[in-house]
């Protein structure tokens, strides 16, 4: 099975293409756009700002770290329309494993509802965010996922930072 090019989910069914990058969905296919502009960051900078991040605080309930990537999946349906997403977060353990867990009671209650796509892919979301309470990213060290979100960050800052010089001044 294919890996998002941005959040490294596993893409079950359909996905989005993008010249050879493949995204779980459209959002994911929005960010990937900075992954070329990403690899040229100098390292040391992405490496001093993925360190601070591992090592501060959560952003989300402002606890202890170290702080990393944990991805909830969820998935909601009604008759024939049926919507299912990987939702990457840096954050705590503990609020990596709440969103898992809040994520697989929304899919329990909301995910069955849906004909064919509710019924097989419901089973699959739940079983992904059970796998992933049990396996979590190291403690001691930032994870490849974690860097690439901070690159993908600072990539998006500097754009912001070229789009803002190259305006005309009002």
């Amino acid at each position: 099975m294919a890996k998002c090019s941005y959040c490294g989910s596993t893409i079950v069914l359909g996905g989005r293409k993008n010249g050879e990058l493949r995204f779980c969905n459209a959002r994911c296919e929005e960010n990937g756009v900075f992954l070329a502009l990403a690899d040229q960051l100098p390292a040391d900078l992405v490496q001093k700002q993925v360190q601070a991040i591992h090592a501060g605080l959560c952003p989300k309930c402002g606890g202890n770290g170290p702080v990393d990537v944990y991805i909830s999946h969820r998935i909601w349906s009604i008759v024939i329309l049926t919507s299912w997403q990987s939702r990457p977060q840096i954050c705590c353990h503990s609020c990596g494993i709440k969103a898992k867990v809040y994520d697989t009671i929304f899919s329990l209650l909301l995910g069955w509802w849906g004909i064919p796509h509710g019924i097989l892919i419901t089973p699959v979301q739940i079983g992904r965010n059970i796998y992933g309470i049990f396996q979590n990213p190291d403690p001691l060290r930032p994870s490849q996922q974690l860097e690439k979100m901070v690159k993908i960050f600072l990539a998006k800052q500097v754009v912001a930072e070229q789009n803002k010089t190259a305006a005309p001044p009002a």
